[in-house]
């Protein structure tokens, strides 16, 4: 099998995915063609030696639709010989973008892939590709679907995580990526976005909130709570979990993942084609894993499905420098850390999506590209990237550093 070689990252800042947010005016396919074009200009690129783009994408209606993935590479002036498919796989599409492009260059078949996701919630808002799952009630019935919020409040409950330790460890995200940026971390990586008369729309991820408290986060009232009892979603978890007697429904705004606007590429190949276009290498992709957990408590699956690829991979979590999983909500995190029995201080240390966002389909590909970054900054050897899905299913991918 042949190796896949990382060769760069690029993404977006993420910005405040509503209508007065600094990218609502920036179309997807114009998000996606700048961090194209990025790749191809900080690596002189010739573009006809890319064999495809794949993207994640969750809402692919209006905008996001029609295979934004081809769309986008020749909006951006990429060879008219690139091809291009866009996927789902909710929370996690932008790391299955990356896992499928390296599955092929392993194969033999495929030579250069970009890989990556893009989502402009502020535009094309979350949920209006419908789906049977939430909007059929037989469906929903059958299947035992609740929200995800309550699936977050859900694990909290059952963990017997409290109020306070889900707000602290909100507000631990919000100073780790305050500091990131203050220390100029995430430079390598992200590209500033410009109109078309070439001024600056936005250069850094703006819904950072470095002077955020326990005492700001203590006042903010629960999201889920008419959700779980107006609307019987909280009867519909019990009945899976009947040891309990109620839900606490401790997540609210400020220990969830915020709604953004944002895109993300990997450009990733075998160590042939790295060596005929003088790519250097950054990393390899050292294994990878896909699961699926119990859907009704549904965003336990990164745990599972990081000890797979750690098996795969011959490591253990010991083994791993850095961790970035998710931060769906703050349980999410909280229960990863509890069940993988890892040192907290690895996991997301340059902050994670409760500060700066989780623009779906991108997400995946931003934080691999956050985790190769800081391996070099470290000067470490592995990487462990990983995000909870719907449905329960989980990913993961382990990545090596290049010396």
């Amino acid at each position: 099998m042949k190796k896949v070689c990382l060769f760069d990252a690029v993404r977006t800042p993420r910005a405040k995915g509503k209508k007065d947010g600094s990218l609502h005016s920036v179309r997807p396919i114009e998000l996606t063609a700048a961090v194209l074009k990025a790749l191809q200009n900080r690596n002189n690129l010739e573009t006809k030696y890319v064999d495809d783009v794949v993207l994640g994408c969750v809402t692919q209606v209006q905008e996001q639709g029609g295979c934004i993935a081809k769309s986008a590479a020749l909006y951006a002036g990429f060879d008219e010989s690139v091809s291009g498919v866009t996927l789902n796989r909710f929370c996690g599409s932008g790391l299955e973008a990356i896992n499928r492009s390296a599955c092929n260059i392993i194969s033999g078949y495929f030579d250069l892939m970009i890989a990556g996701g893009v989502e402009s919630m502020s535009r094309v808002p979350m949920g209006s590709d419908g789906g049977a799952w939430m909007i059929d009630p037989d469906v929903a019935s059958k299947t035992s679907f609740v929200p995800q919020g309550i699936s977050a409040d859900l694990i909290a409950t059952l963990a017997g995580y409290s109020r306070i330790e889900l707000d602290k460890f909100a507000l631990r995200s919000h100073c780790n990526a305050a500091d990131a940026v203050e220390d100029e971390r995430f430079k390598n990586s992200i590209i500033p976005i410009y109109d078309e008369n070439c001024q600056l729309i936005l250069d850094k991820d703006e819904m950072i909130r470095s002077e955020t408290s326990l005492d700001k986060l203590g006042s903010l009232k629960p999201a889920f709570l008419e959700m779980g009892t107006k609307y019987g979603f909280d009867s519909v978890a019990l009945q899976k979990y009947p040891n309990l007697e109620k839900i606490n429904h401790f997540h609210h705004a400020g220990n969830s993942s915020a709604i953004v606007d944002g895109a993300a590429v990997v450009l990733m190949g075998s160590e042939e084609i790295g060596e005929k276009l003088n790519l250097k290498t950054r990393g390899y992709i050292k294994s990878m894993a896909l699961t699926s957990t119990e859907p009704t408590i549904m965003l336990t699956g990164p745990a599972p499905a990081s000890k797979m690829a750690l098996e795969k991979a011959g490591l253990t979590i010991d083994d791993i420098d850095v961790i970035e999983i998710n931060e769906a909500f703050a349980s999410v995190v909280l229960r990863f850390i509890d069940e993988m029995g890892c040192d907290p201080e690895k996991v997301n240390p340059n902050g994670g999506a409760i500060a700066m966002g989780h623009p779906l389909g991108a997400t995946g590909a931003m934080i691999l590209g956050t985790c190769l970054d800081e391996l070099e900054r470290q000067k470490k050897k592995y990487g462990l990237v990983t995000l909870c899905i719907g449905g329960g299913m989980g990913i993961a991918t382990i990545i090596e550093r290049a010396e």
